[in-house]
């Protein structure tokens, strides 16, 4: 009886899980829930329909329509879409699920080709994935223009590239139409530095590049800029129009190492504004061979210099007569200029009161400042011949870091040399100095239409090594 009851129990387990299990995997009597994951959306919208088409002849219209296959948003349309020729009202454009309207609001013009361009601003809803630099095109007249401008715009003044630049076309040769009138024609800039202008009329345009604050002008000259020399004419072989921005009044930043001295020779802490204040160009108590020791006075310009009170040394406290200390036209630096050894101790000391700045402040105390200058073994010989470089153009090579210029060098020969350079990751510059004076010189357009000096970027890095000879062959 007892077994019975327990093959019994065994049954009626296994039916209710069979009920179970039909129960649960029966349609439509559970939530279905799909599978997680997968990869992600990286398609951007497509264009199912316009009305009306693009390239569309004899428009007279006002409203136009562009249907996706998804839903779609725009991302800053002001600022993507650009129109050409540039309407005196822009017009207003939506979008809603898939569909973007355009809303025509300026009086069109006859026989003209109109181009709506509109970078990436149209994205879908999901993922933001762009249509990039779309275009819809239509023309008020029977044909639909064809013609091309096309060209570059390098940076003058280091040989790259800059793709937040504006190219735009102006009819009139008067300068100031770039300041004071809306270009007729703007496109953009790739991040090569290319632009083209498509769907141009036969005739005369007036070529500029600048960096566009939103007014789509020329107008102060912190912008950047560049212009064509020549009017270029769509009639004649199209070629490619090298243009060279330039902006008119660089801000100059100087490279300077520095350690932050609050007040003293010590650097003790300040703990009260009467101690003067000042910055030298040490690192880490040494003095890099390349340069003289200087003193940076930042909280105020210096007033008296006491250079009897300054006794500069060795290290075993013999004093050293033969060197200069030199004060800045601006009274805000001073220079200790000696013939500098290699792995050596020097002492500088000097009393309280040996400067005074315009507020009264001197010293707290007399001072010493220790320091040593640097081994000849932290330095790299450096050995660098131009092949195929024109010595008619004046070129000056210049070593980059961090967009600074730190050695500038004027050819002779096709030869730079050096036994001591200090060691790093070096960008190479060649500028054609038509002026001789050593450095990059500005244009400046309007009264002289004067172009900037050229500035050729050499194709390659320089890595100087520490204790090592870097000889190279560059060839231009």
């Amino acid at each position: 009886m007892q077994s019975t009851l327990s093959i019994k129990s065994v049954l009626a387990v296994l039916t209710s899980m069979l009920l179970l299990f039909q129960l649960f995997t029966a349609p439509g009597c559970a939530n279905q829930v799909p599978p997680v994951g997968g990869p992600r959306d990286s398609i951007p919208p497509v264009l199912m329909i316009s009305r009306p088409v693009d390239s569309t002849r004899n428009f007279n219209g006002k409203r136009i329509v562009l249907e996706f296959n998804e839903f779609v948003t725009l991302d800053r349309i002001t600022e993507n879409l650009l129109v050409s020729p540039t309407p005196k009202v822009n017009p207003i454009v939506d979008a809603k699920l898939r569909t973007v309207t355009i809303n025509i609001k300026d009086t069109l013009e006859p026989n003209t080709t109109y181009v709506y361009n509109f970078g990436n601003a149209i994205r879908d809803v999901n993922e933001g994935n762009v249509f990039k630099n779309f275009s819809y095109t239509f023309s008020t007249g029977n044909t639909i223009d064809e013609e091309e401008i096309f060209g570059r715009v390098i940076l003058a003044e280091t040989g790259k590239t800059d793709s937040t630049l504006i190219a735009v076309l102006h009819r009139t040769a008067d300068d100031s139409a770039v300041s004071k009138e809306r270009p007729r024609y703007i496109t953009r800039l790739d991040r090569d530095g290319n632009f083209r202008f498509r769907n141009l009329p036969p005739g005369t345009f007036y070529l500029y590049a600048f960096s566009d604050p939103g007014s789509r002008r020329y107008q102060q000259p912190s912008q950047m800029f560049a212009f064509a020399d020549s009017p270029v004419k769509t009639t004649e072989v199209p070629k490619p129009q090298i243009l060279y921005a330039y902006v008119e009044k660089p801000e100059v930043k100087r490279a300077t190492p520095s350690v932050e001295r609050p007040t003293g020779l010590r650097g003790a802490k300040a703990t009260e504004d009467k101690r003067l204040r000042f910055e030298t160009n040490l690192q880490n108590g040494e003095l890099d061979l390349l340069q003289q020791l200087e003193f940076y006075f930042k909280a105020a310009p210096i007033k008296t210099l006491d250079s009897n009170k300054v006794i500069f040394t060795d290290d075993k406290f013999v004093p050293i007569t033969n060197y200069r200390l030199l004060r800045d036209t601006g009274n805000s630096k001073l220079t200790l200029v000696y013939a500098w050894k290699e792995n050596t101790a020097y002492n500088l000391i000097v009393a309280k009161d040996f400067v005074t700045d315009t507020a009264g402040r001197m010293l707290l105390k007399d001072d010493t400042l220790s320091f040593m200058t640097k081994k000849l073994g932290a330095y790299g010989e450096v050995k660098l011949r131009f092949i195929n470089l024109d010595l008619t153009k004046n070129p000056v090579l210049q070593f980059i870091q961090n967009d600074q210029v730190m050695i500038s060098h004027s050819f002779t020969n096709n030869r730079f040399d050096a036994k001591i350079f200090l060691p790093g990751d070096y960008e190479l510059r060649i500028v054609f100095d038509e002026n001789k004076n050593g450095k990059w010189d500005p244009g400046k357009f309007f009264g002289t239409r004067k172009q900037p000096e050229r500035v050729m970027l050499v194709p390659r890095k320089l890595t100087v090594k520490a204790n090592w000879v870097n000889e190279i062959d560059i060839t231009l």
